[in-house]
């Protein structure tokens, strides 16, 4: 049975990263659902104070619910680097800088890489982690996690995606995650198998328990 449907109303993305909005609207969609944004609404971002991404995501999530009261999706999500002792990690966003400028980002973990001697794949190792916390009306918190695994390569590759994407290259894939359009990231619907991206693992998981999709 599904936790929520389309006849709930509006559905709420508790973000103000334009990627990643367009990428949970595209997932929710084909399922019925009227999608709107902490950023459409004009939300305060609020200040990500937990030391996991559970945590974040919920920080988001509830504040986004209680402004509003519409059930509400956050992401949190980062690229922990074993090489680096799992950094970035939650605080990926942060090495952006304000305003976000993850090419700096991108540079500064190669730096970092380099001055580890990482320099080649098998110790260049990283995850991909996506969590969704789902927030609804006087109910507990709900999380979806996904995770995926690949290499950091340098030079960046690919100018699709949003964030690290074009230095993460899934394991068994030729093109890196900013090499890929959204649509091949997200390759999943009900009853195939795993997706490839961290954000749609984790929406599969939702999906089935909260969308009560198989």
């Amino acid at each position: 049975m599904a936790l929520i449907t389309p006849e709930d109303g509006p559905f709420l993305v508790a973000s103000h990263n334009a990627g990643k909005i367009w990428e949970i609207r595209e997932l929710m969609e084909p399922f019925g659902f009227a999608v709107t944004s902490a950023k459409d609404k004009g939300l305060e971002d609020p200040e990500e104070t937990g030391t996991t991404f559970e945590e974040n995501a919920a920080i988001k999530a509830l504040a986004a619910l209680e402004a509003t009261g519409l059930t509400s999706l956050s992401d949190d999500s980062g690229l922990a680097i074993a090489a680096l002792n799992g950094d970035p990690g939650i605080y990926s966003a942060r090495w952006a800088g304000e305003p976000r400028d993850f090419a700096r980002a991108m540079r500064n973990v190669e730096e970092k890489l380099q001055a580890a001697g990482a320099t080649t794949p098998d110790k260049r190792r990283a995850t991909f982690v996506a969590v969704l916390c789902l927030a609804r009306p006087d109910t507990e918190p709900l999380y979806f996690r996904g995770e995926v695994d690949g290499t950091i390569v340098w030079p960046p590759r690919g100018d699709k995606g949003f964030g690290y994407d074009p230095i993460f290259l899934p394991d068994g894939e030729s093109r890196t995650f900013g090499e890929m359009m959204s649509a091949e990231k997200h390759a999943w619907v009900p009853g195939q198998p795993t997706a490839l991206s961290h954000r749609a693992r984790a929406f599969q998981k939702f999906a089935k328990h909260a969308l009560g999709v198989e």
